[in-house]
């Protein structure tokens, strides 16, 4: 009958989903191992250093000027990778620097920025819950650790914003 061929399409098409969200969860647990496995690796490396929330970062060249709060604005090149070395994006290749809200960015660029002297150069290793999490976005995928190479370059106070406005 028609509703016996309705119900096995449904029941099918439930297998199906839940097949789908079984392969995506799998393949999720295992971004976030190998996420987890290339931050221990790194934590490891000689320089490395961790702060409270899990970023890592090392100094390739310390600045000698302020560095900067959460509220302010930011000028800064650099190049962005996933843990297996793909560029996803960098101001480097673009040959021009970018100005930003250091508080309307990733959580692992707020905090890793606040520790950089005007003047300096990081590597930043940001977990996935300090980057773009379960969720991911374009080329980066879900649960991705990923790596910023970063040059702080000036700092645009939150006052000297504002009074240009």
């Amino acid at each position: 009958s028609m509703d016996e061929v309705t119900k096995t399409i449904q029941d099918y098409q439930q297998e199906q989903m839940e097949k789908a969200q079984l392969e995506e969860e799998k393949a999720a647990e295992e971004a976030n191992a190998a996420s987890a496995a290339w931050l221990k690796e790194k934590e490891a490396e000689d320089g490395v250093m961790k702060t409270e929330s899990g970023l890592l970062y090392k100094v390739i060249t310390e600045g000698t000027g302020e560095k900067p709060a959460a509220t302010d604005t930011v000028e800064v090149d650099y190049e962005g990778s996933l843990s297996d070395g793909t560029v996803f994006d960098s101001s480097y290749q673009r040959g021009e620097a970018i100005t930003f809200p250091l508080n309307g960015v990733i959580p692992g660029w707020t905090e890793g920025l606040q520790l950089m002297p005007v003047g300096s150069k990081y590597e930043l290793y940001i977990p996935a819950d300090l980057a773009y999490g379960p969720g991911g976005t374009g080329p980066i995928p879900p649960y991705a650790a990923l790596k910023f190479v970063v040059e702080l370059h000036s700092i645009q106070k939150e006052e000297a914003a504002k009074a240009a406005e």
